[in-house]
Order: C-alpha cells, then sequence, then structure tokens
C-alpha cells in the first residue's frame, strides 16, 4: 500500500494539473457517485491526510480518494486515452490536464464540512503542517500492551505509516516488533525518526532509508528477506502480524533488534 510520502507526492501532482482550473469533464465510475457532475465548478486544491486524499472543489464538496494496495493517480495531457477494462473509477480534467484515478479503493463525494467524517478518526500526519509528536506518543500509550509494530500501523495512532516505513524505523531504533509499547521508553524519538525517514523520501519517487541511492541500497530491512544484515550479518527475518484478515509484512534484524 502507499504510505504517506507516496500520497502526498500523488496530491502535489493533483494539485499542479487541477488546482485553479475549471472541470470540463467529471466522470465518476463508481455506482454510489455515478450520477454525479461537477463539470464546471472549479478545483480549489488537494490535500493529503495520511493515506488518504482529499480534492476540494468550488461548492463546498470535496471528492475523497484512498489508494488502497493497488490505486494510483494517473495525470496526463487533456485528451488522452483511458486505461483499457475497467480499472479506471474517477476523471477530473480540465482544457489542459486530466486525473485519472486507476483501481482506486475510495471513492467518496462529501460537503467539505464533513470531511472529518472520512479522517477525523486519523492520527497526526506526519507529513502535515499540524505534526505533534507528543500527540502521536499520548494516542500509543493509550495501549501499552499493544505491540509496537500494530500500534505504529493504527492509523489513528499516527497517519502515513506503512509496513516499509515501519520496518525501517524500528530496525534504525534497534527495537524488536512485537515489543510491547508501554516496554519502550523513548517513544517521541521512534516517532519522530518515522517523521524523518518520510519527510527526508515525500519529493522523490522510491523510500531511502540508508542514505544510498542505489537501487540495491535503498533500505536496511525491507525487501531484504533471507539477506544478511547490513549492520552485523545476520539474515533478515521475515514475518507477519496482526490478526487475521488483517496480517501484515514484517521484516527485522534479531541481532540488532533483539526480544
Amino acid at each position: 500500500m502507499p504510505e504517506g510520502d507516496a500520497v502526498y507526492r500523488a496530491a502535489a501532482r493533483l494539485r499542479g494539473a487541477l488546482d485553479g482550473h475549471v472541470l470540463t469533464r467529471s466522470d465518476f465510475r463508481v455506482p454510489r457517485h455515478a450520477t454525479a457532475d461537477l463539470t464546471g465548478r472549479t478545483v480549489l486544491t488537494t490535500l493529503a491526510r495520511g493515506k488518504h486524499l482529499l480534492t476540494r472543489v468550488e461548492g463546498d464538496l470535496t471528492v475523497h480518494t484512498h489508494l488502497r494496495m493497488e490505486g494510483r493517480w494517473l495525470v496526463a495531457p487533456a485528451g488522452r486515452g483511458l486505461p483499457p477494462g475497467d480499472l479506471v473509477r474517477l476523471v477530473l480534467a480540465n482544457e489542459r490536464w486530466q486525473a485519472v484515478g486507476v483501481r482506486l479503493g475510495m471513492v467518496d463525494l462529501v460537503g467539505t464540512a464533513d470531511e472529518a467524517r472520512l479522517v477525523g478518526h486519523l492520527g497526526p500526519d506526519l507529513l502535515g503542517p499540524d505534526w505533534d509528536p507528543d500527540e502521536a506518543v499520548r494516542r500509543l500509550r493509550g495501549a501499552p500492551r499493544r505491540t509496537i509494530g500494530e500500534a505504529l500501523l493504527d492509523q489513528r495512532n499516527l497517519a502515513g505509516i506503512g509496513t516499509i516505513y515501519r520496518a525501517e524505523t524500528l530496525f534504525l531504533r534497534g527495537i524488536w516488533p512485537w515489543r510491547k509499547v508501554g516496554e519502550i521508553e523513548d517513544l517521541n524519538g521512534l516517532v519522530s525518526l518515522a517523521q524523518r525517514l518520510l519527510h527526508a523520501n515525500k519529493r522523490h519517487a522510491g523510500t531511502v532509508t540508508t542514505g544510498d541511492r542505489r537501487p540495491a541500497n535503498q533500505t536496511w530491512v525491507y525487501g531484504r528477506a533471507g539477506r544478511p544484515c547490513r549492520r552485523c550479518g545476520t539474515r533478515i527475518s521475515r514475518g507477519e502480524m496482526g490478526a487475521r484478515p488483517q496480517e501484515r509484512l514484517i521484516l527485522w534484524c534479531a541481532n540488532c533488534q533483539p526480544r
């Protein structure tokens, strides 16, 4: 699933193509909003909120989208052909550009005043202007017996982190993923590191946590199961965390992140 930095970049692409322009095409290809038409309205802006996108349109309306596992926004010159089949969920276009939402996991059209109904449950946004590490820590400490690996992926605690940044952050802090939240003293340092990692990657594609942009050297543990740890040589472990069907991939070094 795209993480906060990828969603941040998607919002920037949508702003560059749509902000301040009148929509000449509005095509919702989801049953719930099949009759909705935003043609003739000006797009005000698109904001990223964790892994969610909020496109605000003239008339106090907001288009809410979520990429989930496979979704993406394609921006191209207006009039270009669309992907074949039933992949397209939403098209927003003006005279110059078109934004095509492909395989979007969620598409909603709500009043701008009702945005909180869709994203109000989220914790502090790691890449938001109101990022608050103290509030993120307070939310994490609300469930001290929960594993830190599960707590970091709970978007109600902090919004934007996914399996890649979870694995990399825990490795860099030397924390075993199944350690309980209440056993970790420096939670502020942990969430602040996660924020710095996302911030460092928010303007370019790919995830680099090692400082080395060469494709084979970009991460410490993610995508490296069974390969030697870059620090100690121990083979990187791979497993799953969370209750079914919500279990998610986790990678760690048993030596650098001891129980």
